[in-house]
């Protein structure tokens, strides 16, 4: 953040958190913004996509499996600038489809596709509202690492996967656990509690962790505006009950899927849920 918190990090008004809408706009300019780190990084994407790499962590793999023969259009929500779509294909998936708003990301994920003949679709879409076209046709959703906590709105996001996919479609989540706000290492590298509210609702920022996006060449407040929230793990699996999703396993991991506590010492890391996973299905 900058060299004065009071002015980069703040709650949200509640004008600001009672318009969904507003935070996504604000948010998408932000990312927009961000695009620019995805652009040097485009090089290494086409080399691993090419190679029939991923960029998917281990847990994600196992997760989504095997997609050869099994899956004919894998669907992922917030795909950003595209090396986890199609990581998708090189598992497998017949086509992938892309759902992003922001024009700079796909612009690169489009760049990453005709670099590497990747069968890929992509959708310039608030993931809330993605194309009714797209209804029923998903043997897979995916999204995570990072998603959720750009989201204000958790049922309609829910609700969308349930629409996406199809009748023995499965959807897959791996996504940092928002326990993992309330940690921090000490300078000996041990866990200590923060000062931080698990139930504190939207914030608005600016500037991006080092460990995350880092910084741009946009001066800190000169950047957009962006709001995210730590939505809790009960408030998450709420929302897909609700959507009628059948919730085949949900699982807690110490994986640290940001590198943001590098600095925790090794034989403290198993000891905190740093990212959590959701598998599930459209229940008939």
């Amino acid at each position: 953040m900058g060299d004065d918190p009071a002015e980069t990090l703040r709650p949200a008004t509640p004008a600001e958190a009672g318009d969904v809408r507003a935070m996504h706009a604000a948010t998408r300019a932000a990312w927009d913004e961000a695009a620019e780190r995805y652009e040097g990084w485009l090089a290494g994407a086409i080399e691993l996509i090419r190679s029939g790499g991923t960029n998917l962590f281990g847990v994600e793999v196992e997760l989504i499996g095997d997609l050869h023969g099994r899956c004919r259009r894998a669907i992922h929500l917030q795909c950003a600038g595209g090396r986890d779509t199609l990581s998708l294909w090189n598992l497998g998936a017949e086509e992938v489809v892309g759902v992003d708003f922001s024009p700079r990301m796909l612009e690169l994920a489009a760049r990453l596709t005709a670099a590497t003949g990747a069968p890929a679709r992509w959708v310039l879409s608030d993931v809330l509202d993605t194309p009714h076209e797209l209804d029923g046709t998903a043997d897979l959703v995916y999204t995570g690492r990072g998603s959720l906590m750009w989201l204000q709105d958790l049922d309609a996001w829910a609700a969308g996967i349930a629409r996406l996919l199809s009748p023995t479609g499965r959807f897959v989540l791996f996504e940092g656990h928002p326990i993992e706000w309330l940690f921090d290492a000490n300078e000996d590298g041990h866990w200590v509690a923060t000062d931080y509210d698990y139930f504190a609702g939207p914030e608005a920022s600016k500037g991006w962790a080092p460990e995350y996006i880092d910084r741009l060449s946009i001066p800190e407040a000169e950047q957009s505006w962006k709001f995210a929230r730590a939505w809790t793990l009960g408030e998450v699996i709420t929302a897909l009950l609700g959507a009628s999703l059948r919730l085949e396993r949900v699982t807690e991991h110490p994986i640290d899927w940001w590198g943001g506590h590098s600095d925790v010492r090794p034989e403290e890391r198993g000891r905190v849920p740093l990212s959590f996973s959701v598998v599930g299905r459209r229940q008939e």
